[in-house]
């Protein structure tokens, strides 16, 4: 089965709509009966039975008053609004710049011990140096247009990343060989970040694997960019929102992904030759 970026925010909407459509079915009354009570037009009701139209707190509350069942308004609220917080927006993420953004993932690198990054496009942020960094974020800055505060994000980005010295923590990261290859930054830029990899590869507690473009068979297709945090939490990152999957299904899911893609990627000297390749691409 394909993975779904988005897949646990949508489980935990149709989780709601079920819930409210039960409630429906058990006050025994049709969707147009309760879309009169309600004081709305019938295919809103079937827009939020089929969770595609998340429903407020307001429409929440008079449905469940609508089913004579006031008293469940409260959870399916709280219920609801888990839901939707699951599916961030970058843009509200991003509205003050990306510093605090990068700041706000603090805690979770703290409490995590095992770290699992896979990423199709770019040197995880785990591992970049910062002329890179200062390329990619400006880019993205350029293209949210959100304020400046690419040197702040930068230097919080480089700090979060001295958690790869730490005892106690081990971190497996995979990129495809394209990942090598994209110039978000400057040829002198491409170059030192190229280089750090060669020797952040080598850290006792690092793991850094390449999956060739020249594989001829895959057990795993690229898919999107995604972060997991021992087996409590997988960040997926997607153009418009980040993902936050927490089902322990979904997140068993993507550490079967994670394997199959680790077991493609080639390690020590051949990922170094690969690597290096990217640099001599540079010149």
């Amino acid at each position: 089965m394909p993975l779904s970026p988005s897949s646990s925010a949508q489980a935990a909407r149709e989780a709601v709509a079920q819930r409210l459509r039960e409630l429906r079915a058990d006050a025994g009354i049709t969707g147009p009966e309760l879309a009169a009570r309600c004081g709305w037009s019938h295919p809103k009701t079937y827009r939020i039975e089929g969770a595609r139209t998340p429903p407020s707190a307001d429409d929440i509350r008079r449905w469940c008053e609508a089913c004579e069942a006031a008293d469940q308004a409260p959870d399916i609220i709280a219920q609801s609004h888990n839901a939707e917080s699951m599916y961030v927006e970058w843009r509200r993420r991003l509205r003050t710049g990306l510093k605090q953004l990068q700041k706000s993932y603090v805690p979770l690198f703290k409490s995590t011990r095992l770290f699992r990054v896979y990423s199709p496009t770019l040197v995880p942020g785990l591992l970049q140096t910062e002329g890179y960094a200062m390329g990619l974020l400006s880019l993205i800055t350029e293209f949210r247009d959100i304020p400046n505060d690419v040197a702040e994000a930068v230097a919080a980005r480089l700090d979060r990343s001295r958690i790869l010295h730490e005892p106690g923590r081990r971190f497996l990261l995979v990129v495809e060989e394209a990942a090598l290859h994209h110039q978000v930054a400057d040829a002198e830029a491409m170059a030192a970040q190229l280089g750090y990899l060669l020797t952040a590869g080598a850290l006792p507690a690092v793991s850094l694997g390449v999956i060739p473009m020249s594989a001829q068979t895959r057990p795993m297709w690229p898919v999107e960019t995604f972060h997991m945090y021992d087996d409590s939490l997988v960040s997926v990152e997607l153009l418009a929102a980040r993902v936050t999957v927490t089902q322990p299904s979904e997140i068993a899911l993507y550490a079967d992904a994670f394997e199959r893609l680790h077991s493609m990627a080639v390690h020590g000297a051949n990922a170094r030759a690969l690597i290096v390749k990217a640099i001599d691409a540079l010149h």
